[in-house]
């Protein structure tokens, strides 16, 4: 089990000692230069893993916040839609995903992007066209569990959550984003439940000092 945060909330030299693999943010917002993607690869240890959020070109729409804060300025894109912008986002992420020699590539989608035919024929065109060297996971927030495991299935993806809203329903692979703070009991009781565990809330740095420290201690 691998314990990491979503971003690294400490300077990233100490992070790297202190942990085994991180989320990267950054290629969700802003995607930074390949350069840079290199420079951080070549700075973490062999061992250490990187995995990459997809840039919000490819599943958020421009009327979403994210994009204000970035001052990324946009007439369409998102939610997986067959059109330019979006496929020439994934060159982006595919590259730096590659340049981190990560694995695995998070696709989080916002509440905006409904359940129905729609969003899953578009789903279907883009995990259809895309090159397939990585392992893709996907969280989607306000689906039932039905279309979930429907999709999944059928594109191969790896069902992301935050185990203590919801569970997974398709996928060898755990992999796990605690989006709220919690009880040290309820931190430690993930402990052999998943591949991947990954904090993405104020008290990340704690939280996963904590369960790193009791799985290393059991």
């Amino acid at each position: 089990m691998k314990i990491g945060c979503c971003g690294f909330p400490i300077a990233m030299e100490k992070y790297f000692k202190t942990f085994e693999v991180v989320e990267v943010q950054k290629t969700f917002y802003k995607p930074p230069s390949l350069e840079t993607a290199k420079k951080w690869r070549e700075k973490a240890p062999e061992n250490f893993e990187f995995t990459v959020k997809a840039w919000q070109v490819i599943t958020h729409p421009p009327s979403s916040p994210t994009y204000r804060k970035v001052n990324l300025v946009l007439e369409d894109a998102g939610f997986f839609k067959p059109i330019k912008q979006v496929f020439e986002a994934w060159e982006v992420t595919k590259e730096i995903a590659k340049a981190l020699k990560a694995k695995f590539i998070l696709f989080q989608t916002p509440k905006s992007f409904k359940e129905g035919e729609d969003s899953f024929r578009n789903m279907e065109e883009f995990f259809g066209s895309i090159e397939r060297d990585f392992i893709f996971g996907w969280e989607p927030r306000g689906w039932n569990e039905e279309a979930v495991k429907r999709i999944c299935e059928s594109l191969n993806l790896i069902h992301v959550v935050d185990p203590f809203e919801s569970k997974p329903v398709c996928g060898e692979i755990r992999y796990f984003r605690i989006h709220r703070n919690h009880s040290d009991e309820e931190i430690f009781s993930l402990i052999g439940k998943a591949d991947y565990v990954m904090f993405n809330n104020p008290f990340m740095l704690q939280d996963a000092l904590k369960l790193k420290n009791r799985r290393d201690e059991s």
